[in-house]
């Protein structure tokens, strides 16, 4: 998975200031909007809290994957923003939560939909790349380091 296709620099915040869940899963669904290039947020706010309903999708040690199937976009899209401080995902944890990456894929993305998913997840298992995440600066530079752990990830 090359995170640079599914991530673009605008869709990434560093230091959102959210205050909930549904204040986080109304920015992702915001950005994620405006790479779909449509103007359904509210539509894809639910689809994320319909998921979120199933059970949280917090993975727990401050990072969630929000994420939904839906025909506003015909490829992946990825968004991700850092909190300014963290905040309560339902955690299994029960840690606040400070690194949240939402998915959108069409409907059809049904076993490509699992595979980023669980590709994700293995992305943010990584203290290392996690830590890197929360000490950056800016957007820019969040965007960097959230896009180049497919090259660290495979140097190691």
């Amino acid at each position: 998975m090359n995170l640079k296709d599914l991530v673009s620099p605008d869709s990434v915040v560093c230091n959102a200031d959210t205050v909930s869940k549904k204040r986080a899963l109304e920015l992702l669904a915001d950005l994620l909007a405006r790479q779909a290039g449509t103007n359904e947020s509210l539509e894809i706010f639910q689809l994320l809290t319909e998921r979120e309903k199933l059970g949280s999708t917090s993975l727990g040690h401050g990072i969630a994957l929000p994420h939904a199937r839906t025909n506003l976009c015909d490829h992946a899209i990825g968004v991700f923003i850092r909190t300014k401080n963290g905040i309560d995902f339902d955690s299994p944890d029960h840690q606040p939560t400070d690194l949240l990456f939402a998915l959108m894929v069409p409907e059809h993305y049904t076993d490509e939909h699992l595979n980023i998913l669980a590709e994700l997840a293995s992305m943010f298992n990584d203290e290392n790349f996690c830590q890197n995440l929360r000490s950056a600066n800016n957007d820019k530079e969040l965007h960097q380091r959230l896009t180049s752990w497919n090259i660290t990830s495979q140097a190691s």
